[in-house]
């Protein structure tokens, strides 16, 4: 597992690049009003995703995920619950990207697939920069899209 609060990386939008003030990144992440997710594509709850993931927002979170969602991550398995907990764990990612995202669609479930790119800092400080394959899978419940299964695999 990639430890806590990466776990939840999966998620961004279409190399859109997200940092936290102070980081020399392009783009400054603000804390703004909350914005209705339910009438939001799969894309664009990536982004979402991934803005919630840099300003360590459990509460996004808690409405992306389905009932049963389920993450793995190369060996491991985490549940709604751990994924949800681990959004202020010890890592803290202050920059990251997606790359070369493609949009599987099945109806009412769609599938997305690509490279996302984080920067940040793990336990005890220490800087990580790592890219992860992924794959997120949503379904369309209740008139509104969820994420129901993901799957990181850290590139060597």
């Amino acid at each position: 597992m990639r430890h806590s609060s990466i776990a939840l990386l999966t998620f961004s939008l279409c190399a859109a690049v997200l940092t936290v003030p102070g980081n020399g990144g392009a783009q400054s992440s603000v804390m703004k009003p909350r914005i209705s997710l339910r009438s939001m594509a799969p894309l664009q709850l990536e982004n979402q995703w991934t803005t919630a993931l840099v300003n360590r927002d459990a509460l996004t979170f808690d409405q992306l995920l389905a009932p049963n969602f389920v993450y793995t991550e190369n060996n491991d398995v985490m549940s709604r619950g751990d994924v949800i907990k681990s959004v202020n764990g010890s890592d803290k990612v202050t920059w990251a990207r997606n790359e070369g995202m493609k949009l599987h669609d099945f109806g009412d479930v769609q599938v997305i697939t690509g490279v996302l790119h984080l920067k940040g800092t793990g336990n005890k400080g220490i800087a990580f920069d790592k890219r992860y394959r992924f794959t997120d899978t949503w379904q369309k419940q209740s008139g509104r899209w969820r994420i129901i299964a993901a799957q990181d695999y850290l590139i060597p």
